[in-house]
């Protein structure tokens, strides 16, 4: 199914290039934009001042997923020859200890190649995927000393709106702890432990989910992946997901930070699944079930995460928001500014 997602224009100089840090700014000084669900109404703020639109006892769910290095350099090797050395692969999706789902950029790999990271790891091509640019590969080593040496070998996917190659720590949140996602959960960015401590002493909580993210652009406009597509592994804990009950049963509101935890959360309550997969596509017509509002950053025209907050706020309020979030010169992106819709 394709997406209907809203199209604007977005001028190049609104694509943030450079973190908020490397602008001058501590990340929860970035600006935000809040947008009211039911009546379409907007108001310009900053992010470290997020406390004044929540109440106590509302409760706010963010993304812990941790965003690992998922760019790495091959050689690629058939029948024990060199075809081309130092090919590009990009890490798309975790399909087991020792299996991913990979973007071997501008290589026609085959089932049987062999991919030569370094003198210690290497993986085979062992299928394609269906209408798909992707492949399937398996390392020789799995879990933790896989990750270890894909943290020593890699470096984070960065989009052609990034001039320059910034160290991975810029892609993390600050309680990033459970590595998997290969595109940053950017939502979380904008917090800082001083605004999470604000926060709690104002009785408003967070608490974590996992989600990792998959590779959300195959390089190749012919292919264009739906959310159905896309299937994430996500885990929620049972003592989060009671405290997730426990505050919308007191009448108080879920926040999810990110359209990854709206996925994850509605997942779990559509198919009472606290830890599994996701294809989850979730638009206007998708009745809301856990998420009261949400933080965002602006996404980019057509996308499909335009089609989720549309689940959020009618079509037309969201146009007119972004339309005016252009003319006031919000940035967009991971690096970008924040969005409130409650």
């Amino acid at each position: 199914m394709a997406t209907r997602a809203l199209d604007f224009y977005l001028p190049e100089e609104l694509n943030a290039s450079l973190p908020p840090e490397k602008r001058g700014l501590r990340r929860d000084h970035v600006r935000m934009m809040v947008l009211d669900r039911v009546t379409g109404d907007i108001s310009h703020d900053h992010f470290f001042d997020l406390a004044k639109y929540l109440e106590p006892g509302d409760l706010l769910i963010a993304n812990n997923s941790r965003t690992i290095p998922a760019v790495l350099h091959a050689n690629w090797i058939r029948n024990s020859e060199l075809i081309v050395p130092n090919v590009e692969v990009r890490l798309a999706r975790r399909c087991g200890e020792d299996l991913w789902e990979a973007l071997i950029v501008a290589a026609p790999v085959k089932p049987g190649d062999m991919l030569e990271f370094s003198a210690d790891l290497s993986a085979m091509a062992i299928a394609e995927k269906g209408n798909s640019p992707l492949k399937i590969i398996e390392f020789t080593k799995k879990g933790t000393e896989l990750f270890n040496s894909i943290y020593t070998l890699g470096e984070p996917i960065r989009y052609e709106y990034i001039d320059k190659p910034w160290a991975l720590d810029y892609y993390q949140t600050i309680f990033a702890s459970h590595p998997g996602s290969v595109e940053m959960p950017s939502a979380g960015r904008a917090f800082s432990w001083e605004l999470i401590f604000k926060l709690k002493r104002l009785n408003i909580q967070l608490d974590f989910i996992q989600l990792h993210t998959g590779l959300s652009y195959l390089l190749d406009d012919s292919y264009h992946q739906t959310p159905e597509e896309n299937v994430e592994e996500y885990r929620i804990s049972e003592r989060t997901m009671e405290r997730i009950l426990q505050t919308k049963a007191a009448g108080n509101r879920v926040i999810a930070v990110g359209t990854t935890v709206v996925r994850a959360l509605e997942s779990a309550a559509r198919n009472g699944v606290l830890s599994g997969t996701t294809n989850l596509y979730i638009d206007s017509h998708f009745p809301l079930k856990i998420a009261d509002g949400i933080i965002t950053g602006f996404h980019e025209p057509q996308a499909s995460h335009l089609d989720m907050l549309s689940a959020f706020v009618s079509e037309q309020h969201l146009l007119q928001a972004y339309n005016h979030a252009i003319v006031a010169g919000y940035l967009w992106h991971e690096f970008g500014d924040m969005n409130l819709i409650l």
